[in-house]
């Protein structure tokens, strides 16, 4: 045990986070069960900014505590026999009802203290039920290795078994054994992640350990891989994070075509820096189709210059969803084309446009360089997708046309007309249109 963060526990949460901390300790004081905050929760505080998610391990039958949770307070128990954890539903309880920060947060997770083995380099582990000491040897740093204690009297005892204060003060990332990245290849990117974030360094110890560990990586599923890629896109320093992988072999581990040059950390950053705010990089989603998201988009801007080729060898590596595939190969088809852009029409340019992905046109709007191109990019997102005319299909019924496929003829001649400004007004576009009817 190493001092005591009741204080700062009470200081630095939110009186939801501590009520419902408190009830469930003081459940668990009842049942007999030591019960700890373990893990990212404890970090970050230390750290000074604690988030809203936190990780409760049980020393005994977390099950059996969520039950008594249930039975007090209402709510559902989802129950996992094989790994000792439960899920309690707080929305559905009495607390969820009361509290408005806790009913956002749905779920509260409470895990039996277990130890992990391994049966072959990057497998899952093999769950035994263990005391806290076992439950922090099967992590992954020394800097998520420290616990809070919440029950009874030991409220706020802080527990550093494996020197995790030291290292948080000292700014290290390390792992916990020579063994661990061989285990679990997933931790070679955490460790960057982690280093990226905090501005710490990996110890010497930890990264000369890198280089045999990277075999490994190709026994991970496509989607452990694709997960922790994710997690760095999501970061605020995800171009940091993807130059730090690249420079320590890690991408191309992945995949060979998986790299991350100096063209696009610029892409990132031309993102994020747009004069013009309506094409921002946090407003992108809302400007792409509802299946792209801003992680998304960083994939985009990350991977448009590969060639289809390469995407679509690429996707049988990391299985991306189906719309982030396409989006993908429209970008690298874009932006491969994109001179051309620059002597196109209006009309022309929305024709081949309109074809296309919206997330893909909006990432290769941002990336873009500045000149006609990128302008006509821009231009089709915020004005042109937007264009038609102001005749309808019932009007051209009314004037006697048979309806079929002429009535999109017309209609898309009409638009085109509006949008290479042959067409300026309501009277011009009757004029047009009675010439096009011959009338």
């Amino acid at each position: 045990m190493a001092g005591n963060l009741s204080d700062s526990l009470k200081k630095n949460i939110s009186s939801a986070q501590l009520d419902l901390i408190q009830r469930v300790a003081g459940e668990a004081s009842l049942l007999g069960l030591p019960i700890y905050i373990v893990g990212g929760f404890v970090r970050d505080l230390l750290l000074g900014h604690p988030g809203l998610d936190f990780d409760l391990v049980v020393e005994g039958d977390a099950i059996k505590l969520a039950g008594s949770l249930a039975s007090r307070y209402g709510g559902r128990v989802t129950a996992h026999t094989k790994f000792g954890t439960a899920k309690w539903n707080i929305r559905e309880s009495e607390i969820g009802n009361r509290k408005s920060e806790i009913v956002n947060r749905v779920f509260l997770d409470l895990i039996s203290a277990r130890s992990e083995t391994y049966k072959y380099p990057a497998a899952l582990p093999t769950v035994r039920m263990g005391s806290l000491a076992d439950d922090l040897r099967r992590r992954d740093f020394t800097i998520n290795t420290l616990a809070v204690r919440l029950d009874g009297a030991h409220f706020g005892e802080l527990h550093d078994e494996l020197g995790g204060f030291d290292d948080l003060k000292g700014g290290w990332v390390r792992i916990l054994h020579p063994r661990s990245f061989v285990d679990d290849p997933t931790r070679m990117f955490r460790a960057v992640r982690y280093e990226a974030r905090y501005r710490f360094k990996i110890a010497k110890d930890t990264r000369t350990l890198i280089p045999e560990a990277r075999a490994y990586i190709s026994a991970l599923s496509p989607q452990r891989v694709r997960h922790e890629l994710d997690l760095i896109l999501d970061e605020p320093n995800a171009a940091l994070m993807l130059s730090r992988l690249d420079k320590l072999g890690l991408l191309e581990s992945v995949h060979p075509a998986l790299h991350f040059d100096g063209s696009m950390r610029r892409r990132f950053e031309s993102a994020k820096n747009t004069s013009n705010p309506e094409l921002s990089n946090d407003r992108i989603s809302n400007i792409a189709s509802s299946n792209i998201g801003f992680r998304d988009v960083r994939w985009l801007l990350w991977l448009m210059t590969l060639s289809g080729r390469e995407i679509t060898s690429l996707n049988k590596r990391l299985h991306f969803t189906a719309p982030l595939l396409k989006s993908l190969l429209a970008s690298s088809k874009l932006l491969a084309g994109l001179p051309a852009f620059a002597h196109l029409k209006p009309s022309q340019c929305v024709e081949r446009l309109d074809a296309l992905p919206l997330s893909s046109i909006a990432a290769v709007s941002l990336a873009a360089p500045r000149g006609e191109a990128k302008q006509a990019l821009e231009t089709y997102m915020l004005k042109w997708r937007h264009v038609k005319p102001k005749t309808t299909g019932h009007d051209l019924k009314n004037l006697g046309l048979e309806p079929g496929p002429q009535y999109q003829v017309i209609l898309r001649k009409l638009r085109n007309a509006w949008l290479d400004e042959k067409i300026k007004d309501e009277r011009g576009e009757q004029a047009f249109l009675m010439q096009l009817l011959g009338r």
